[in-house]
């Protein structure tokens, strides 16, 4: 299992990458493989400030669709667009170009919220 240590993670299944006031988020490849073959990314929040928690799109795999939620409230600044055409680069490369949108921080002190990789190691592993 693929849990970088340079990234924080949310028990969604999120991974956050922080950098200043601005992160990356994706999903974790343990969620890409546990949704199995992903057909369709949406989110429709770009340019939306939203609360943590809140959802802020939708990944549609064959047999499924799972909510995506805020790990960190902020701005959606980005959204990858190169998903549009290629969802399955999600399940090839979730923490590199299966990215899903970038955000600038509403408040960075929600970072101590998140998991390091070992905290989130334990919640998929059940130790």
């Amino acid at each position: 299992m693929n849990i970088p240590a340079d990234l924080k993670y949310t028990k969604d299944h999120e991974w956050i990458k922080i950098e200043g006031d601005e992160a990356t988020i994706g999903i974790t490849d343990f969620a890409q493989g546990e949704l199995g073959d992903i057909v369709y990314v949406e989110v429709e929040t770009l340019d939306e400030t939203l609360a943590a928690e809140e959802v802020f799109g939708t990944v549609e795999a064959v047999k499924t669709v799972s909510d995506l939620f805020m790990p960190l409230s902020g701005t959606i600044i980005e959204v990858n667009e190169f998903l549009e055409d290629a969802p399955e680069t999600v399940n090839e490369d979730a923490y590199g170009s299966g990215w899903m949108i970038k955000l600038k921080l509403s408040d960075p002190s929600e970072i101590q919220n998140l998991l390091d990789a070992e905290a989130y190691s334990s919640i998929i592993t059940g130790g």
